[in-house]
């Protein structure tokens, strides 16, 4: 059996980048895709965001692709949310999403960074969120 512990922090946005999710509503799918992560064997170790998208923070298997973990959470998520949400519009995902690895050493600093978000987002937009984050990573590179 292999051991392997690769560490994913990953983001998605809203399509076109819409404040659909009310703090309840965020709660709910948060809640929601960590029961069918939990049902995928992925492991989601942390779950949240703001209006108009989530942060996710997953250890993945020797046999997953974060291509196909971000399917499986978003496609099912989306078509979730249209069922079970109260929403002013149909809820879609953007195609896009940022991933990036973290070492164990930033495995505190990742987690509460995602539990923070409300308060994260007082401070900062997420378009600000999201240059800084490919600034930091090299994105342009």
């Amino acid at each position: 059996m292999p051991f392997v512990k690769i560490l994913i922090h990953a983001v998605w946005a809203t399509k076109d980048r819409k404040n659909l999710l009310s703090i309840d509503n965020k709660n709910k799918l948060c809640e929601h895709i960590k029961e069918n992560a939990q049902k995928k064997d992925i492991h989601l170790i942390n779950i949240n965001g703001h209006q108009n998208h989530l942060h996710c923070f997953i250890s993945m298997s020797s046999v997953q692709s974060i291509a196909t973990i971000m399917s499986l959470i978003k496609g099912e998520s989306s078509y979730w949310a249209n069922k079970n949400l109260s929403l002013m519009e149909k809820f879609e995902w953007q195609d896009e999403y940022y991933a990036v690895s973290v070492g164990q050493s930033q495995f505190n600093i990742v987690n509460d960074y995602i539990n923070n978000q409300e308060e994260h987002h007082r401070k900062k937009s997420f378009q600000g969120e999201c240059d800084e984050f490919f600034r930091d990573y090299n994105f342009d590179e």
